[in-house]
Parts: structure tokens; sequence; C-alpha cells
């Protein structure tokens, strides 16, 4: 039985970043270690454009959004034969025992889970969180195209900047799994934390 895992959720910010390809290499290097959950990216902007110039309700946008995640993700698996779709606790945990990455497609567990209602004000970050309690992980990294100076910063201030959803610190309360902020360089470090068991980035208080 392998330890317990780390979440690093890649946000959709990175789709078109240089160092897309470096967070790719770090993470497969980690394989086993690790699941990765995509972020929406462009695929998720395009269903925000979308909805009202359609119409269509926040359910559709919900379910379409969780389909521009697993966009994001079959592009991310594409990039590197370690990282392998999956859409179960199975089939994560079976890609964790193979030596793999498993990058999860979240709209089978999702759209079952009573407790994910479908609204904007969940995102990536907040099924990341969700997760992340799912499978008991060690921890949780979000990578994103922020920098901060302090060792600690509070969901509420993450929530005012923009950089995480409005859902968010409720998730992580109930996932009781520690959080840190990522930045965009900080892929150099990822390795050597799944070694060591220690932590990087900036801590989020709930």
């Amino acid at each position: 039985m392998r330890p317990a895992p780390t979440v690093v959720k890649l946000g959709g910010s990175h789709a078109f970043s240089e160092h897309l390809a470096r967070w790719i290499g770090a993470i497969a290097d980690c394989a086993g270690h690790v699941i990765v959950v995509p972020g929406g990216g462009p695929f998720a902007d395009a269903v925000r454009d979308a909805q009202p110039r359609i119409g269509f309700d926040d359910a559709a946008a919900h379910h379409m959004a969780l389909l521009a995640m697993e966009q994001y993700g079959c592009a991310l698996a594409s990039l590197n034969r370690a990282l392998v779709p999956a859409d179960s606790l199975a089939a994560i945990q079976q890609a964790r025992e193979a030596a793999q990455v498993p990058v999860w497609m979240p709209s089978r567990m999702a759209l079952a889970a009573a407790d994910i209602p479908a609204s904007w004000d969940i995102t990536s970050d907040s099924l990341a969180a969700w997760l992340a309690g799912r499978v008991s992980a060690r921890q949780l990294l979000l990578v994103k195209h922020v920098s901060f100076g302090a060792a600690t910063v509070s969901s509420p201030e993450l929530i005012a900047r923009g950089i995480v959803d409005q859902a968010f610190p409720g998730f992580l309360k109930i996932a009781k799994v520690p959080a840190a902020l990522l930045g965009p360089t900080d892929h150099a470090l990822l390795g050597g934390v799944i070694e060591r068991g220690s932590s990087i980035g900036v801590r989020i208080d709930p």
C-alpha cells in the first residue's frame, strides 16, 4: 500500500504557460505519489462566455465546466505517458499502484455527489479540496500564476483576490487536509517535497 497521495491542482492558467512542460515533467517524476486535478482554463472560459449568450441554466453550465476540466485533463495526459486519465477512486488507486499519475476526470464522481451543487461558486479549486478529502490526501497543492511574500495566506484573502472560489474554504475545512499555494516556478521543489514528506509554498489558512 502506497502512502497517502499529494493532490496537485494544476491551474488552467498554465495551459498556455512557458512553465507547463516543466510542471508536467516534475509531476511525472512523482508518479505513484501524486494525483492531478486539472483546472478548466480556456475550456471553462468558453462555458462562462457561452452561458449568457445561449441561456443554458446553471446545471448545464456545471456539467459543461466539469467537461472543460476533462478537456484540459486529456491535454495534460497526452503530454507525458506517465499521466493517465482516471474517473473513479478505483481508477485513481489503480494508476497509483502502477506507478502512474492519475489525472482526475471529475464528471462521473462530481455529478453523483450530493454535496457538490451546480454553481459557479464551485470551481476546480473546491473540487480539488473535495477529492483530497475523499482520498485522504497528505496535502493539497494549488498551482497558480500568483506569488505571495508571506508564509501564510487566508482563504478570505484568496477569495478577495479572485484566486480561489467562494466555496473553497468550506470544502477545505471538510476535507481536513493541509493546503498550500504554489507559484509558476515552484515545480523544481515538488520532487523533494514528495520524497521528504515536507511542505512547500504558501500555507492556506481556511
